[in-house]
C-alpha cells in the first residue's frame, strides 16, 4: 500500500526553557576575546591587555549598543596569574596585562556593559602551603595531584573546598564581575594536553553555590563539549546558566576566524543536544554553540555573507549565547546589520523561551540531513507564533554528520506535517523583509550551499 509522504511524521512536542539556576531568562549576548587571542593573524591590530579589551568593548557599545542586549564583555584565558594565587590562594589578575580589573569593570558598567572572566578547575599547586581564607586548612590538605595546568584537584567532600570557591567568587563580586566562564569541565572536555580528572563536575556545583552566596548576580557558563548522560546533565542544568555543546569552532592560528565545515559540526552538535535533552523540557539551561564569528568580512571571518547570516539564524534559533568572537573594531556593514537586525533579535527573544528542534523535510524526523528544517514553538498561548529555519548546508565536509553531497541550489520544502503544524499562517522572511503571504500547507525556499531562510509564522 502506498504510504503518504508525511504519514509517519510524529506529533510536535514544543520545547521550552525556563529560568536558569542563577535567575536568567535568556542567553547571554556580548563579546569574548578568545577568537582574537587564538587567531592573531585575523586581527593583527588586537592586543590582549586591558587597553585592547577596552577598545573592543567600547566598539561594541558604540556599534552594537546595549539596547540590542550585547552587554557582556568577557575576557578569556591568560587574564590571571597562571601559576599561583594571592596569600590565600585566590585567583588574581596578571597586572602586567590587566593592571586594574576593578577599573575595567567600572568602565564597562558606566556604559551599561558587564564583565566576564575565565577560570579553570583546581587550586594552584604552588599554593599548597597557603591557608584558605577564613579557615585553618591548607590548600594541600584538600587539593592534590596535577591536572596539567599548574593546578591540583579538589577533594569536594571537604567543606574547606567550598570555602575557597566562596572566597574567590566573593572577590570577583568586589571587582564587579558579572559572568564566570568555567572551562575544562569533565566529564566531556578533551584533555588537550592537560591531565584532567575523569570527573570534576564538583567545580560547577561549587561555583554555583559561591555565586549564590556572593550577593551579586553572575552567570556561570561551562565548557566545553560536556557529557550529557542523565547524571551529568542534571548537574549542569541545576547549577549553570549555559553549557557548551561543541568544542572550539575557531580556526586557531589561521588568518580567518572560522570555516563552514566546522559550523556544520556545531549545528550538528546542537541537533544531537536538543534531540537528546528536548524531551525533558522545560529545560533550565541555555546551549553555548561557541562564539559568533559573523561580524567581519569574509577575508577575516572565513565564511561568506550568506553563511554568516546562516550562522546567526541558527545561533538565534537554538537560543544559544550570542557571544561575538569577531574584531569589533573592524565590523563591516553586513556584520553590523546581521548583529543588530531588530526583527532577528525579536526572534531571539522568542527562541529564548522556545528553542528550535529539527524536523526533517519529507518525514518530520530529527536526523542529520543536508536539507534541513527546524521549528521553534509554536507558542502555546498568546500570539501562538512559530519560527522556522530552512537550510541547505551544502555537501557534508566530514563534520556535519549527514553524509550527503547535493551540490548547488536546492529546493527545500517543509510541509505542515513535516513541521507538526496545522492551519494557516502568515509567513514573513525575517532577513529578506518580505511578506510571503498566508500559507496553509508548507513553506519552501531555493537555497544554495550554506544558505538558509529564517521565517516567522503567525496564525492567520
Amino acid at each position: 500500500m502506498h504510504i503518504p509522504r508525511d504519514a509517519a511524521a510524529a506529533a510536535l512536542n514544543v520545547i521550552s526553557i525556563t529560568t536558569t539556576p542563577n535567575g536568567f531568562t535568556g542567553p547571554a549576548r556580548g563579546w569574548n576575546s578568545f577568537g582574537l587571542q587564538s587567531n592573531p593573524k585575523a586581527a593583527p591590530g588586537f592586543t590582549f591587555n586591558q587597553d585592547g579589551i577596552t577598545k573592543q568593548c567600547d566598539a561594541m557599545a558604540s556599534s552594537l549598543g546595549s539596547s540590542n542586549g550585547y552587554v557582556y564583555c568577557s575576557i578569556d584565558s591568560n587574564w590571571s596569574v597562571g601559576g599561583n594565587g594571592d596569600e590565600y590562594g585566590r585567583i588574581i589578575p596578571d597586572t602586567s596585562v590587566f593592571p586594574n580589573i576593578t577599573q575595567l569593570a567600572d568602565h564597562l558598567h558606566s556604559q551599561r556593559q558587564k564583565l566576564g572572566v575565565y577560570v579553570v578547575p583546581g587550586g594552584f599547586e604552588a599554593d599548597i602551603n597557603k591557608t584558605i581564607l577564613g579557615t585553618d586548612v591548607k590548600i594541600g590538605d584538600v587539593c592534590s595531584g596535577d591536572n596539567g595546568m599548574a593546578r591540583c584537584n579538589w577533594d569536594f567532600s571537604q567543606d574547606a573546598v567550598q570555602t575557597w570557591h566562596d572566597s574567590v567568587v566573593s572577590q570577583f563580586a568586589e571587582w564587579g564581575v558579572d559572568l564566570i566562564k568555567l572551562d575544562y569541565v569533565t566529564p566531556g572536555s578533551p584533555s588537550n594536553g592537560a591531565n584532567l580528572p575523569a570527573d570534576n563536575s564538583g567545580e560547577v556545583i561549587a561555583y554555583h553555590k559561591a555565586i549564590q552566596k556572593s550577593g551579586r548576580s553572575m552567570r556561570l557558563d561551562i565548557s566545553w563539549k560536556l557529557d550529557r548522560s542523565s547524571k551529568y546533565f542534571s548537574i549542569w542544568e541545576s547549577n549553570a546558566d549555559s553549557m557548551r555543546t561543541d568544542q572550539d569552532i575557531n580556526n586557531s592560528g589561521s588568518s580567518t576566524l572560522v570555516s563552514w565545515e566546522v559550523v556544520q559540526r556545531a549545528i550538528e552538535n546542537y541537533r544531537q543536544y536538543i534531540v537528546e535533552e528536548g524531551p525533558s523540557s522545560p529545560l533550565s539551561i541555555y546551549p553555548d554553540m561557541d562564539n559568533l564569528y559573523v561580524g567581519n568580512a569574509e577575508s577575516v571571518s572565513g565564511i561568506s555573507d550568506a553563511q554568516r547570516q546562516s550562522v546567526m539564524s541558527h545561533w538565534i534559533g537554538a537560543s544559544a549565547n550570542l557571544i561575538i568572537g569577531s574584531d569589533l573594531t573592524n565590523l563591516d556593514s553586513t556584520g553590523k546589520s546581521i548583529l543588530t537586525d531588530a526583527d532577528a533579535l525579536s526572534i531571539a527573544d522568542f527562541t529564548a523561551q522556545y528553542p528550535m528542534q529539527p524536523r526533517n523535510p519529507g518525514t518530520g524526523e530529527s536526523n542529520a540531513t543536508q536539507l534541513q528544517a527546524w521549528i521553534a514553538g509554536p507558542a502555546p498561548s498568546g500570539s501562538k507564533e512559530a519560527v522556522v529555519i530552512l537550510a541547505n548546508y551544502g555537501p557534508d565536509q566530514g563534520q556535519g554528520g549527514f553524509g550527503t553531497s547535493l551540490s548547488g541550489t536546492q529546493n527545500v520544502v517543509a510541509t505542515w506535517p513535516d513541521l507538526g503544524l496545522s492551519g494557516s499562517y502568515s509567513v514573513t522572511d525575517v532577513w529578506g523583509k518580505k511578506d510571503l503571504g498566508v500559507q496553509s500547507s508548507q513553506v519552501s525556499a531555493q537555497l544554495n550551499e550554506g544558505e538558509s531562510v529564517l521565517l516567522k509564522l503567525t496564525p492567520a
